[in-house]
């Protein structure tokens, strides 16, 4: 049984996520574990007294019994009957309770929804989501825009500079999203200055063929455009890609994304479901495979 982690606010962005997840695995057996992370009032205390727990007890009694209506609206109107909901809530910061579940529970995919855009200014994507990718280093994140419907990922585009060596481990995901909806990878290599690959970067692209040899790829030289964003926007949409794959590694377009003065410049947002890799990742999101104030309920 697949293990995939829904981290939830209750919005209607979450909600897509859970939407889009169940339409992407309805054909497989699945636990999805819903997660609902917030932050407790911080109480006063005077000389020495403790501080007053019943708001807090109040807070998590809500957000447990938001989790059970939420788990049942998702059988009731999805209806797949192979996906089962475990309901989670902490006091942790979501981030850290995403890593601590992951860890504990063998997860093998996290799905977040998120804004693309905020008023009139892109941005890359919401921040609980760039702090969960920068924090989850064994697990793939999806993350899902704001107001994506469910279309089946037939092109896959996983976008490279071929300057660093993939391991098979590493791009078990990709492969396994390609095998799951017969989809076609294109591997995106956007071109930086003219010439030819360097001899590390052949090498590189000679493995990454190998390794993705059981799947159809093909692979496209693009020549940058303003940024390597708008490079990657422009090639997704002339292509109907509905599925952006990248890995996260240090020095990586992903981690320069993450950073906060780097996302007030790029002209970057989310426009369709972005798949963030992790370096040495040694989960696949198809493999067979404890925080403070925290409860943990199968539905």
């Amino acid at each position: 049984m697949k293990k995939i982690l829904i981290p939830t606010d209750f919005s209607e962005n979450a909600w897509n996520a859970i939407v889009y997840a169940s339409e992407l695995f309805k054909d497989i057996e699945c636990t999805f574990f819903l997660l609902h992370s917030y932050t407790p009032a911080i109480f006063s205390s005077i000389e020495g007294v403790p501080a007053n727990t019943g708001m807090e007890d109040a807070a998590m009694v809500f957000s447990l019994n938001s989790l059970k209506e939420l788990a049942s609206k998702a059988k009731k109107e999805l209806r797949v009957q192979k996906h089962y909901y475990v309901n989670k809530v902490s006091t942790n910061t979501l981030a850290n309770e995403v890593k601590e579940i992951v860890q504990k529970e063998k997860i093998d995919l996290v799905i977040m929804g998120t804004k693309g855009a905020t008023g009139a200014a892109s941005v890359f994507m919401g921040s609980n989501a760039v702090r969960v990718i920068k924090t989850v280093k064994n697990c793939p994140v999806l993350v899902i825009p704001e107001g994506s419907d469910f279309i089946v990922p037939s092109e896959i585009a996983f976008s490279t500079d071929f300057k660093r060596f993939y391991s098979y481990n590493e791009l078990q995901p990709l492969v396994d999203f390609a095998k799951l909806f017969d989809a076609t990878i294109r591997i995106v290599y956007i071109q930086q200055e003219e010439g030819t690959l360097t001899k590390e970067q052949q090498f590189n692209l000679n493995m990454l063929d190998k390794y993705l040899g059981e799947v159809k790829h093909y692979q496209h030289t693009l020549t940058r455009e303003d940024s390597v964003a708008d490079s990657l926007k422009v090639f997704t949409k002339e292509l109907d890609i509905y599925l952006l794959a990248m890995l996260h590694y240090k020095h990586s377009f992903v981690e320069r994304l993450t950073r906060e003065p780097i996302i007030k410049r790029v002209a970057f947002h989310i426009q369709i479901p972005f798949l963030v890799i992790p370096e040495l990742g040694m989960s696949s999101a198809f493999s067979n495979n404890s925080s403070k104030a925290s409860q943990l309920e199968k539905v």
